[in-house]
């Protein structure tokens, strides 16, 4: 399966979210390729933090970017199980190469932001796309998402009125275990003091995305 992880505005949490999945995937024994796509390599520096602290690492994180992505990925494609893509937050010439050949595109929302003066934009991309990728699902979820909920259910029914995507309803908090375990090159699953609430929240996603439920 590919999976890109993008949309069209920055600041987002999208690196945070495809790497969490990377992780989770490859725990459960599958051989993961996680590529960064997008030019400020944030995935792949969280990749070389993790490298430079030691820990255990079972997939492999590479950079691609460019109109040339697709073909590169399709070259490794039968190499993993899943390839995970982040491209990013602008709509750029990686992202469109990238979603060409993706099986789900999942876009993260924050609620009350910018992100959702996008909406519009990122559905006419999509629209682009599923011209030539006709099978590409498109899931949504709220990302750094309002603890107290009120602003969550205004953005997602924004969300639904404006699209025809697929809306993940677990929103994921803007919890401070996310930007830890991220700045450690880990995952909130790798966490040692573990933030039940955020990994409940990532497994849900893991849930719609993969179609199964995560069990390590």
């Amino acid at each position: 399966m590919i999976i890109v992880v993008g949309g069209i505005k920055g600041g987002g949490g999208k690196t945070t979210l495809a790497t969490n999945l990377c992780v989770m995937k490859s725990l459960t024994g599958k051989k993961v390729l996680l590529v960064d796509g997008d030019e400020q390599r944030t995935a792949s520096d969280w990749a070389s933090q993790r490298e430079v602290l030691g820990i255990e690492t079972s997939w492999t994180t590479i950079q691609l970017t460019g109109k040339s992505l697709h073909t590169e990925i399709k070259k490794m494609s039968s190499n993993y199980d899943d390839i995970i893509i982040d491209v990013g937050g602008r709509d750029t010439t990686s992202q469109r190469s990238a979603l060409v050949i993706a099986d789900i595109c999942v876009i993260p929302f924050k609620p009350k932001s910018f992100d959702m003066w996008t909406l519009g934009a990122v559905k006419s991309m999509l629209a682009e796309i599923h011209a030539i990728n006709s099978s590409l699902e498109v899931y949504t979820v709220l990302n750094q998402a309002d603890s107290r909920g009120t602003d969550n259910y205004e953005s997602f029914e924004m969300i639904r009125e404006m699209s025809n995507f697929i809306c993940i309803p677990t929103p994921i908090g803007n919890r401070r275990s996310f930007a830890n375990a991220a700045s450690d090159g880990k995952s909130v699953v790798e966490l040692k003091r573990i933030d039940q609430k955020a990994v409940d929240e990532i497994k849900s996603l893991y849930r719609y995305v993969f179609g199964i439920d995560y069990i390590h």
